[in-house]
């Protein structure tokens, strides 16, 4: 992880222009949280998690769910987070509650120089090109399992057997690691 950040780190720093959206991508477990949380320390930045988009329950049709990312409400994240602040301009939004099924207060945003879009389905098409850098995170099917099982047990069914064909599905269909510019895999932080 600290050679992704580095690299990252390398990166931010060479650049002059006034604002910077990351989107770090990858699959369940491989570290984009924390990669976000490494990053936000070191440059006092705004995170966005995509995990705070995903779809509410009446929005949960079996034809959005079998859309290549279809269980994240992108339009929602696109119209609330992406273009106010590719236009620099104050927002705010309504993360989603997974406990409750609704949405939450919203959340006031002032744009920052550094700007993190972490979360798997960060790299959507209909995003267009808005991000200035994007990171995809790998993990191995071991260390994967291995981070799975050490989360609560009634979620390892979903992830299994749910979350992670749909993530599949969702890198085949939009070839996410060869539209990156920084593909960290597990060997590259070992």
């Amino acid at each position: 992880m600290e050679k992704t950040v580095q690299r990252i780190r390398e990166w931010v720093d060479g650049m002059c222009q006034a604002q910077i959206i990351i989107a770090i991508d990858g699959s369940c477990t491989s570290g984009k949280t924390t990669l976000a949380g490494k990053l936000e320390r070191l440059y006092d930045c705004n995170v966005f998690h995509m995990d705070d988009f995903f779809l509410r329950p009446e929005q949960r049709t079996p034809e959005r769910l079998a859309e290549p990312g279809g269980n994240v409400d992108y339009e929602r994240f696109r119209q609330e987070v992406l273009l106010p602040l590719k236009a620099g301009e104050p927002f705010s939004y309504r993360p989603y509650d997974c406990s409750t099924g609704a949405l939450k207060a919203p959340v006031a945003v002032m744009p920052k120089k550094v700007n993190i879009v972490e979360g798997t389905y960060s790299h959507h098409s209909c995003f267009g090109d808005v991000y200035d850098l994007k990171v995809v995170l790998q993990v191995s099917e071991e260390r994967r399992k291995e981070r799975i099982l050490a989360r609560p047990a009634f979620l390892h069914r979903r992830f299994f057997e749910e979350w992670i064909p749909m993530e599949q599905h969702y890198f085949e269909a939009f070839s996410i690691e060869a539209g990156c510019h920084i593909l960290a895999r597990p060997k590259d932080d070992a």
